[in-house]
């Protein structure tokens, strides 16, 4: 079943591992770079340019109050090729030296560490507040992995709190346009999760009886079959649009739980890692085919979702 979005036509190609977009109000688009431990700017004609070197795992990427872009540094991965050159990424590296939360200036390329002693935080995103939300996925072993968590943290780098403790590879993570909802999906699990926000920082309980998921989350929805599940965004009418690993493309469900339909790049790529949206009174949106080290755009059905802060 396919949403209807466009059919996605590749902006640039060459990126190391994409992840992370965020529109920009010139037209342009960041992205990190993860598997080269920089950030990126994509042009609207498709040409890119560093625009800081953070070392690590740069993976989530949102714009801070203060104009700033605000980073979830996953420590880095061993990295690995399939036979039709697809990349994608393994275990903790043997340079591995833990997980971070940034604080960029995209007009300089400074980075600050804000929050340190972390495992693998992997996807954020701000509040009407000034805080911001974000994923820790945790870190794999050979023998052992990290269970992960939900966090939140001021930008100035004065408080963080975990709110949700455990959560089986916790990575998107996307707030309802009235920012009455927080939505969490689990990459192992393929599973979507939902919580009402009743305060900055402060999750409710679940709306059906008894604690059906991790940390009193309501499942919104659940994947059949073999699918991973990676980052998100909601559009402007709600839905949860998460990129769906192994078949290669971002599904969209409704506020429901409903899946409307999915959204492919033309070239498969079983690593599809995210999507964002150019803000209220466009229908741009851009995907990271991780991959294959490309970025794709197309023209969604409804509008995008002005995020609490752009740039």
């Amino acid at each position: 079943m396919t949403f209807g979005a466009s059919r996605p036509t590749e902006v640039t190609r060459g990126l190391a591992f994409p992840e992370g977009p965020v529109a920009l109000s010139d037209g342009s688009v960041l992205v990190v770079e993860i598997a080269a431990g920089r950030i990126t700017r994509v042009l609207p004609d498709g040409t890119h340019r560093t625009v800081a070197e953070t070392g690590g795992g740069p993976n989530g990427a949102a714009i801070g109050p203060d104009g700033a872009v605000y980073v979830c540094d996953n420590g880095g991965f061993s990295w690995h090729t399939r036979p039709d050159g697809t990349v994608y990424p393994g275990n903790q590296p043997d340079d591995y030296s833990g997980g971070k939360i940034l604080r960029v200036d995209l007009d300089t390329g400074q980075t600050r560490t804000l929050y340190d002693g972390l495992r693998g935080p992997n996807d954020i995103v701000f509040d009407s507040s000034g805080a911001f939300w974000f994923t820790d996925l945790g870190k794999r072993r050979p023998r052992e992995m990290d269970l992960g968590g939900l966090y939140h943290a001021r930008p100035d780098g004065s408080a963080i709190s975990e709110v949700v403790h455990p959560l089986t590879t916790p990575n998107g993570v996307g707030l309802a346009p009235d920012g009455s909802r927080l939505y969490v999906a689990e990459t192992a699990t393929g599973r979507v999760w939902c919580w009402e926000v009743t305060a900055p920082g402060v999750l409710g309980a679940p709306d059906l009886p008894g604690p059906p998921g991790p940390g009193d989350a309501r499942l919104l929805h659940g994947f059949s079959g073999f699918r991973n599940l990676d980052s998100l965004a909601v559009d402007a009418d709600g839905n949860v649009c998460v990129a769906t690993l192994v078949s290669g493309e971002v599904s969209v469900l409704s506020p429901a739980g409903e899946l409307l339909g999915t959204v492919a790049p033309p070239e498969h790529d079983p690593h599809v890692t995210n999507i964002c949206f150019a803000g209220a009174g466009s229908r741009d949106a851009w995907i990271t085919s991780s991959g294959r080290g490309r970025l794709y755009h197309c023209t969604w059905p409804v509008e995008g979702l002005d995020l609490a802060f752009r740039r």
